[in-house]
C-alpha cells in the first residue's frame, strides 16, 4: 500500500511542477467537494446533495486554487528573498488584511447566490449580518495558518496546505452552523 501512496505522490509532485496552476485548482476543487461530502455526513444528511458538492468544487477550481497560486506567487513577489519572522509576521499581515476579507466576502455571496440560490436581497442581508463574526472568528483562527504556512511550507506547496486547512475548517463551519440551527429550533 504505501508503494501506491508514494508513487501517486511523486505523480502529484510531477503534476504541480509541469502544471501548477492546473494541479492546485483540481486539488482545492477536489478537497472542498470531499470537505462538504464529510460534513453532510457528519451533520446526517440523508441523501447526499451532489449538486451542492459539484457548486463547491466548481468554486475550489475556477476560484480559490488560482486564487491561492496567483496569491503565493504575488506574496514571494512583493518579499523576494526576505526571510525571517518578520517577513513571515508582515506576509500573515498582508494575507489578513486583504485576502482573507476579500476571500469571506466572496465565499459568502458565492454559497448564498449560487449553492443555495438565494435572491441578492437576500443574500446581502445575510452577508451583512453574519460576515463581521465570520471575518473576526478567522482572524482568531486562520493567522496561525498563514504563520505556518508562511514559515514552513515551499511556495509549491502552500495552496495545498491551505486547501486542506480550508477543508477541515469547512467542516467545522458546517458542524457550526448545524449547532446553532439546532439551537434556534
Amino acid at each position: 500500500m504505501s508503494e501506491i501512496v508514494k508513487a501517486s505522490w511523486n505523480k502529484y509532485l510531477l503534476l504541480l511542477q509541469l502544471h501548477p496552476l492546473r494541479t492546485k485548482a483540481i486539488t482545492s476543487g477536489v478537497l472542498i467537494g470531499s470537505s462538504d461530502i464529510i460534513a453532510q455526513k457528519i451533520i446526517g444528511v440523508k441523501k447526499l446533495q451532489f449538486r451542492r458538492v459539484l457548486l463547491l468544487m466548481l468554486y475550489g477550481l475556477l476560484y480559490s486554487g488560482p486564487f491561492g497560486h496567483f496569491f503565493h506567487k504575488l506574496m514571494d513577489l512583493i518579499f523576494r528573498g526576505k526571510k525571517g519572522n518578520e517577513t513571515v509576521a508582515k506576509k500573515v499581515l498582508l494575507e489578513q488584511l486583504t485576502s482573507s476579507p476579500w476571500n469571506n466576502m466572496f465565499f459568502m455571496v458565492y454559497y448564498g447566490l449560487v449553492v443555495e440560490g438565494r435572491p441578492w436581497g437576500s443574500v446581502k442581508s445575510k452577508v451583512r449580518n453574519d460576515y463581521p463574526s465570520v471575518q473576526l472568528t478567522a482572524w482568531k483562527f486562520w493567522p496561525i495558518v498563514g504563520w505556518i504556512n508562511y514559515q514552513y511550507m515551499p511556495l509549491q506547496f502552500r495552496v495545498l496546505f491551505h486547501s486542506i486547512v480550508a477543508s477541515c475548517w469547512a467542516i467545522f463551519l458546517n458542524l457550526r452552523a448545524r449547532s446553532v440551527a439546532i439551537k434556534k429550533a
